[in-house]
């Protein structure tokens, strides 16, 4: 339920953002959009015309109904009993123990991936993802063309959220210092570095669940 009413806010946001780039505008979409929208100009220095300020006021009107389900959504979520006596609520109950993992990131992991599946090793828990190497070879050419972004797409993008708030909760931990010494050098090496710190603490949350050993110097919520 979730993960469609996401991906669906997210072709709302796509609207948004292809209406006011047929005329040469950017816009960044946050709560205060409609105010904004009132003094846009075009590269001309002339308002959008009245038209398309109406289309995206209707477009926006969708997008906050369903940011507004989603909260819904998710609010019930955060309230749902964990029954520690199954495998789903085994997980949502250990990950929630962690620093910088809140209910929601532990019931999606949980449901979409570790709480029914028999994963045998990192490479195949990324490989469900889609944060895989993708290695390219054609004869003595062979080089890294990024990640191969198949999988579970809604996964993958809770696993970013969840590396966000992984280095502000959990500063001394091992895979956050590691980050910071790699990519805390501009914001585009900041977020390339930030998929693969969630590719190594999804393997580090898939440990923590099955032996109980923690990620190294991450800290358990008071």
């Amino acid at each position: 339920m979730r993960e469609t009413l996401q991906q669906e806010r997210t072709r709302w946001i796509n609207r948004l953002h292809g209406l006011l780039t047929s005329q040469g505008v950017h816009l960044s979409v946050r709560g205060d959009f409609l105010a904004r929208l009132a003094t846009v100009r075009r590269w001309d220095g002339t308002p959008l015309p009245p038209g398309l300020i109406e289309r995206l006021r209707q477009v926006w009107a969708q997008f906050e109904g369903l940011t507004r389900q989603v909260a819904e959504v998710d609010a019930v979520r955060t309230t749902l009993p964990v029954d520690a006596a199954t495998e789903t609520g085994r997980w949502v109950e250990r990950l929630q123990t962690l620093r910088g993992v809140g209910s929601i990131g532990a019931w999606s992991l949980a449901t979409e991936i570790f709480g029914w599946r028999q994963i045998r090793n990192g490479r195949e828990l990324g490989a469900l993802v889609g944060v895989v190497p993708a290695p390219y070879q054609s004869g003595e050419t062979a080089h890294d063309r990024g990640i191969t972004r198949a999988g579970n797409r809604h996964v993958r993008r809770m696993i970013v959220q969840l590396a966000w708030s992984w280095l502000r909760y959990q500063p001394a931990s091992a895979l956050s210092r590691w980050y910071r010494e790699r990519f805390d050098r501009g914001r585009r090496l900041r977020r390339i570095g930030i998929v693969a710190l969630a590719r190594k603490l999804l393997i580090a949350w898939w440990r923590y669940g099955v032996t109980g050993v923690l990620p190294e110097g991450a800290m358990l919520k008071a």
